[in-house]
């Protein structure tokens, strides 16, 4: 009996560790799949006759890491505990500014601290400015505590101006990463490095504020955010779980202000001015506030906006607007929202029904944006093009914009497209109402 029981323990010890095992490596291995692509995206644009990589598709994609911590942080005040902010950038700012400062030190034989962990540096930074910052906002909530944020950002914006020492004015201050100094003997000089950088350090802050959400102070700042009262009549001070939670936004902000720091050599007063601000805001709404990898998908749509249109056309910032108010107006829970509505379908088995209604009412659509954007483009021509001696294309045919045919052109395909448009989304609508009831009737849904 004894000895069964010895021979059977080993297995009941292997059997229940296996599912362990099984369950962190299914939660571990999407972590490692998006790290390995993000090494080898690049190498889609490498010129292989001149053994280069793209320099701009490097800044591009580094940009697009730093920037998912930035707004990733942002939602932790955000989309975690309820509080809309719109000086967020101060802690992105600030953090950028102590590392630059740092990574001059070093350079400058003062200090020793390896490149790999400037960022660091700029993350102790947003913390610091966070506490300092979050002690005043956040005895405030809601509206007040939104208002509270943007006058703290006009105020470091507008120190950023006058203070030279820190600030260094509208120049900012400049720095060099090729300190020599580096964990691993890289010296950073290629963008490459830098990107592979960002890469880790964008990996190990979305780890550890996906973490964070699943920590006590996380599930709080949600408790906080979903009743405010019923949180406090329990016994927890929702004024400090908002400080926490702005407190370590900041860290991350700063994280990713190092980052920045380091991609770039140079920080000035825009890093902490309003409009970085609104670009974590646009990211955070476009992608979904509700999910945490939502925020990620928003700015990979706003860097490449950004980066990319803004190659093509002055009115990039128009866009950028108007997909704003589509997805708020159609769309509030973002692109995680219009993924996680299609998860009931396809859990019943009936995902690729909605194929011929997607293609259906995609056609009309892209008519109506080739309609916008045709005339959005004449406008701005008229205005700005014309002026700089350009000649206006549609693709690779000239058009003359004091015609009438481009102008009536663009409204035809807008006002037909939409019309179109119209008729078909009641046909969509139908045929998706019929399949939500149909995963619903077989107990499927969210």
């Amino acid at each position: 009996m004894s000895a069964d029981a010895t021979q059977r323990a080993p297995q009941g010890r292997t059997l229940s560790a296996a599912p362990g095992s099984a369950g962190l490596a299914r939660r571990a291995w999407p972590w490692l799949v998006a790290i390995v692509a993000a090494l080898l995206l690049p190498w889609l644009f490498f010129d292989w006759s001149t053994h280069r990589h793209s320099g701009f598709a490097l800044t591009m994609l580094s940009e697009i890491g730093l920037m998912a911590i930035f707004a990733l942080s942002f939602n932790m005040q955000m989309g975690q505990a309820g509080l809309l902010s719109f000086g967020h950038a101060i802690l992105f700012g600030l953090g950028g500014y102590c590392a630059a400062h740092t990574m001059n030190a070093v350079k400058a034989g003062a200090m020793w601290l390896p490149v790999e962990l400037v960022p660091l540096v700029g993350g102790l930074g947003g913390l610091l400015f966070g506490v300092l910052f979050g002690y005043v906002a956040t005895k405030q909530r809601a509206t007040a505590f939104a208002m509270i944020t943007m006058g703290l950002g006009e105020l470091v914006a507008a120190c950023a101006l006058m203070f030279m020492g820190f600030f260094g004015g509208e120049g900012g201050i400049s720095t060099d990463r090729v300190i020599g100094i580096s964990l691993f003997g890289v010296s950073y000089s290629s963008s490459w490095q830098v990107y592979c950088l960002v890469v880790a350090w964008t990996a190990i802050a979305v780890l550890l504020m996906r973490l964070q959400t699943q920590t006590p102070l996380g599930r709080m700042a949600n408790a906080t955010r979903d009743n405010f009262e019923r949180a406090q009549f329990v016994g927890y001070d929702p004024r400090m779980v908002r400080f926490c939670q702005f407190a370590l936004s900041g860290f991350f902000a700063g994280i990713g202000g190092g980052l920045y720091a380091i991609v770039y050599e140079i920080v000035t007063f825009d890093t902490v001015a309003a409009a970085k601000s609104a670009t974590a805001l646009l990211a955070a709404y476009i992608g979904g506030a509700g999910g945490f990898f939502g925020p990620f998908l928003g700015t990979i749509v706003v860097v490449l906006l950004q980066s990319g249109v803004s190659l093509l056309s002055n009115a990039w910032l128009l866009y950028v607007g108007v997909l704003f108010i589509v997805m708020v107006m159609y769309a509030p829970g973002g692109l995680v929202g219009i993924i996680a509505q299609h998860a009931p379908i396809a859990r019943a088995g009936r995902l690729r029904e909605l194929i011929v209604p997607y293609v259906r009412i995609l056609l009309p659509g892209a008519f109506s944006v080739f309609g916008f954007v045709l005339l959005v483009e004449l406008a701005s021509f008229t205005t700005i093009g014309a002026a700089q001696g350009k000649a206006f294309k549609i693709g690779p045919q000239a058009v003359d914009p004091a015609t009438a045919f481009p102008w009536l052109l663009g409204a035809a395909a807008l006002i037909g497209g939409g019309l179109w448009l119209r008729l078909e989304a009641r046909g969509f609508r139908a045929r998706w109402d019929a399949l939500m009831a149909d995963a619903k009737a077989k107990g499927v849904m969210l």
